[in-house]
């Protein structure tokens, strides 16, 4: 489809509030689906170091309790 004008291009034949708004809601959607996908992966990183961590913590309380 060719456009005279930019402001014709805009408008997209009279069908601009549909076009815009699908392209507004699909952009959303993925601009959700990253952010969500990086406090997710966040999330689970910072809970596997405190996984860790507190198995460390264990580890070392139970050697200490082998040396009394």
């Amino acid at each position: 489809m060719h456009f005279s004008s930019f402001s014709a291009f805009l408008d997209m034949g009279g069908y601009a509030g549909y076009v815009w708004s699908a392209f507004a809601i699909t952009f959303l959607a993925m601009f959700w689906v990253v952010c969500s996908a990086h406090f997710t992966r966040r999330k689970l990183i910072r809970e596997i170091k405190n996984r860790v961590a507190r198995e460390q913590r264990i580890k070392k309380a139970q050697n200490m309790e082998n040396t009394l």
